[in-house]
């Protein structure tokens, strides 16, 4: 054999070696064995006379998985649609009265639903939820007499510190966390130089503590998650129409009383803490009326 036929069959093999596959199927069996379809979550109103039944997919998808992700004080938080990176989404939802014989399909939902925070009113005559886009979260909510689902609200809700989701009493309105218009723009680790170093001061006092992960570690990451952690209280009724409740802050915990009358507000405070979660900042707890007006 010559040198010429040489290099072709090194030529050969190499050309084979570098052939892009895309991922393979398994066989049918193994398929229908592994990509079951999961038995939905079931939940009821306090009566017992309406079932909710939410559906999951078996697994996330490799586009769910390859998102963008940033750990900040304790949460793991998309930056591009402002929810935890760990939310597994609810792709369809069915209602079923005790009295029928069948489930029934909630009309009006959205386009490969990704479902999350849903909420019952008060009167339980209606659900809220929220609805993940590409580009953020939506507000939505079902009339449970018709089974009819309906946008609120653009994707504008901040669901990085949870559930943003709250009803008054009337079930006529809700009172959302929302993303800030002058939202500022995030700060790039990799392209920002610090300006000195991190200084720890230890009183030489024994103080026990257990190990957090995702923490804060230094000035660029207190501002990015007081970028995405920052919201403004909005007041949005049935038909859509939405008005201001309380400015922007850090709000960590928005809460109605039993009554109604008022909303108890929990906001993280500064300084930040880089040996624990957000959750153990210091906050800050107000309570104001239905109007948004200072209580106490």
């Amino acid at each position: 054999m010559n040198l010429r036929c040489l290099f072709a069959l090194f030529l050969g093999f190499t050309l084979q070696a570098q052939e892009n596959l895309k991922f393979q199927l398994p066989p049918k069996e193994i398929l229908e064995l592994a990509d079951y379809e999961r038995a939905p979550s079931v939940n009821t109103d306090s009566k017992k006379q309406l079932m909710i039944l939410s559906y999951r997919n078996t697994y996330k998808t490799l586009d769910d998985l390859n998102q963008e992700e940033m750990r900040l004080g304790g949460l793991r938080i998309n930056p591009i649609t402002n929810i935890s990176s760990t939310t597994t989404f609810i792709n369809n939802i069915k209602l079923k009265r005790i009295t029928d014989k069948s489930e029934s399909q909630v009309s009006g939902l959205p386009n490969n639903p990704r479902i999350a925070n849903y909420s019952l009113s008060p009167d339980e005559k209606k659900m809220a939820f929220t609805h993940t886009t590409p580009t953020g979260n939506e507000l939505w909510f079902v009339d449970l007499n018709t089974f009819q689902a309906k946008k609120l609200t653009g994707s504008i809700l901040n669901a990085n510190m949870g559930n943003p989701i709250s009803w008054f009493k009337d079930s006529q309105s809700l009172l959302i966390r929302a993303i800030p218009k002058n939202k500022p723009q995030l700060i790039d680790e990799k392209k920002n130089i610090p300006e000195g170093p991190i200084v720890s001061v230890s009183e030489g006092v024994v103080s026990q503590n257990r190990t957090y992960q995702d923490l804060l570690k230094n000035k660029t990451d207190e501002a990015n998650f007081d970028a995405l952690a920052t919201s403004e209280l909005l007041k949005v009724d049935i038909n859509g129409i939405t008005s201001s409740f309380l400015p922007p802050a850090l709000y960590s915990w928005v809460s109605f009383s039993p009554d109604g009358n008022y909303v108890l507000v929990n906001t993280i405070e500064k300084p930040y803490s880089y040996i624990v979660p957000y959750n153990r900042f210091p906050q800050k707890t107000t309570v104001f009326n239905q109007q948004g007006q200072l209580v106490q």
